[in-house]
């Protein structure tokens, strides 16, 4: 795994992280189909080296972050653990936003309990809409990190123009956007993170978790040049986000064993130009 690191707020991470989002059942609902694997690949993960999980109190709800402490706690003194707050869960599934000030609180407060922690490295203001104005949601950020709650304060699925705005009220630590090879929208937001030093954090970096024919893993390019280079198509895809810039913090994540150690050894692969040259054109 590659010792390159980036800071997240206060601490110095590893590039190669873990997203706890697939650790709960279907759909990101319920339990896992198997508790213990699970937990082996939570405990994998510490194991393999990674100093950086990310998590969120509406996987599940409650299952995630509840795995998270049941094999880990008491936590690595390294540990960056990073949530999200700004969505919810329906008693059927569905997501709804959570945006207002008291429900960033009570979305906070739940994930420092669930967690069994006094503060959080980081958590993400998921904007996903809602009638809250998004300075009153800053507002709220900002007084829970006056607090003590959270030591830093993230963005997911921000455009450039709300970082911005955001950035001239508040320090940033991070931002968590889409991003891969067929998805670049947010490839605006990661220049001017970087431009900032910010991290960019890309959620989704291997395609979408939720079913369906993934379009990066099975793309003809990115299956060719894993063949070329003998290794896997997660593998391309998650060097090439590496490669984009030296502030992308990865996170994918896995229920398998297996799974995880193919996305770490990512870190060790390095792209040369002619791959480069076919995975940038990927999405032209």
């Amino acid at each position: 795994m590659t010792d390159d690191s980036f800071p997240l707020g206060a601490r110095n991470v590893k590039r190669i992280g873990f997203g706890a989002m697939q650790l709960a059942g279907p759909g990101v609902f319920g339990p896992p189909r198997d508790r213990a694997a699970a937990l082996a690949v939570l405990r994998g993960a510490i194991e393999a080296g990674v100093n950086h999980i990310d998590t969120a109190q509406y996987y599940g709800p409650d299952v995630v972050n509840e795995l998270i402490r049941e094999a880990l706690y008491p936590y690595p003194a390294d540990l960056a653990l990073v949530s999200k707050v700004g969505a919810a869960r329906e008693h059927d599934g569905r997501w709804i936003p959570a945006l207002a000030p008291d429900q960033l609180r009570r979305g906070v407060l739940d994930n420092l309990r669930s967690l069994g922690v006094d503060r959080l490295d980081a958590v993400n203001l998921r904007l996903t809409g809602g009638a809250t104005a998004f300075d009153e949601q800053l507002d709220a950020m900002i007084a829970m990190r006056d607090e003590g709650h959270i030591a830093g304060i993230g963005l997911s699925s921000a455009s450039r123009e709300q970082l911005v705005h955001a950035v001239q009220r508040t320090e940033i630590v991070c931002v968590q956007n889409p991003l891969n090879l067929v998805e670049r929208s947010s490839m605006p937001v990661l220049r001017e993170c970087e431009e900032l030093g910010i991290a960019f954090v890309p959620f989704f970096p291997l395609g979408s978790a939720f079913g369906g024919v993934n379009r990066v893993l099975t793309h003809p390019d990115v299956v060719a040049t894993a063949q070329r280079l003998g290794v896997s198509p997660a593998q391309v895809a998650l060097a090439w986000i590496l490669h984009l810039s030296p502030n992308t913090l990865l996170i994918p994540g896995t229920s398998s064993v297996a799974h995880l150690r193919d996305n770490l050894a990512a870190g060790d692969i390095r792209l040369d130009d002619e791959a480069v040259k076919v995975l940038d054109a990927i999405a032209a």
